[in-house]
């Protein structure tokens, strides 16, 4: 089975993406994608149906990483928002669906008539 947790986590400034190192892959994964789908409940909501569409995060960046006990990291964004913890699963799963949950991501965007620019 697959490691869960990383073998080392760099915040990458100049491109904008957390990079993950796992025993099998790298993976890389913007600061909007993340951002974008933090499981704070000021994002997912508080209840199914109720996340809330994020927009205007195409230029935020992660100003700290902290660690999360053993269990993942909570990340810190230029727009203030500090909550919500990635879980190591949780990352994972981001880094192996990313190209569909980005997909979706612009289709909610566009249908909302809404934009990523700030």
């Amino acid at each position: 089975m697959p490691s869960q947790t990383p073998n080392k986590i760099e915040v990458q400034g100049s491109s904008r993406c957390l990079k993950l190192d796992y025993p099998e892959e790298s993976y890389r994964l913007s600061f909007e994608f993340l951002r974008v789908h933090s499981p704070s409940a000021e994002v997912r909501g508080h209840g199914v149906g109720n996340a809330v569409l994020q927009t205007g995060k195409q230029d935020v960046i992660i100003t700290a990483v902290e660690p999360a006990g053993n269990y993942g990291l909570k990340l810190v964004f230029s727009d203030g928002h500090d909550s919500g913890i990635y879980t190591w699963p949780l990352l994972k799963n981001y880094c192996e669906n990313q190209e569909l949950m980005w997909s979706d991501y612009l289709a909610a965007l566009e249908s909302a008539g809404a934009s990523r620019a700030p």
